[in-house]
């Protein structure tokens, strides 16, 4: 079977995303093929108003949804780590969220212990270790840059190997 799944990592500065086409089952398959369609982030200037940020994530991410018309999008579910920090990560999500429900789009949440489980085996990994896998299971010559882009690779990739 054949899916394509688009990994968002949310955030009002910088929104991460990994686009990847999958074509077997993960887990256990020898035909088993994934290849990386993009990557990248959405960033929006600090210096302007929220709203105009927002306004940013929503028309990026239909740019997004238009393109690699996803099967399925799979989203890091918020962390709570800064409290000044999570109500922006929060805002930019509830775009996210509506903009999918816009689309009509199947998705799926994972926290990050989950997908640095299913990444690494390990669901304490540290950011090195999940870029790490991340470079090995899509078969790049380098760790995806910026961050955000990776951790949007390895959202598509945690859905993928939860099919």
């Amino acid at each position: 079977m054949q899916r394509r799944i688009l990994g968002l990592d949310p955030g009002l500065a910088t929104l991460g995303f990994g686009a990847i086409d999958c074509l077997g089952e993960a887990a256990g398959s020898t035909e088993a093929q994934v290849s990386v369609l993009d990557y990248g982030v959405v960033q929006t200037p600090a210096g302007k108003e929220i709203g105009q940020r927002l306004i940013i994530i929503h028309d990026d991410l239909h740019t997004l949804m238009k393109q690699w018309q996803p099967d399925l999008v799979a989203i890091e579910k918020l962390f709570f780590y800064r409290m000044g920090n999570t109500i922006a990560v929060a805002q930019a999500r509830g775009v996210v969220m509506l903009v999918l429900a816009q689309y009509n789009a199947v998705y799926v949440e994972f926290t990050p212990a989950q997908i640095k489980q299913a990444l690494t085996g390990y669901g304490n990994a540290d950011k090195h270790q999940v870029q790490t896998a991340v470079t090995r299971e899509l078969n790049l010559e380098q760790i995806p840059k910026p961050d955000d882009a990776a951790d949007g690779l390895a959202v598509a990739l945690t859905a993928w190997f939860q099919n």
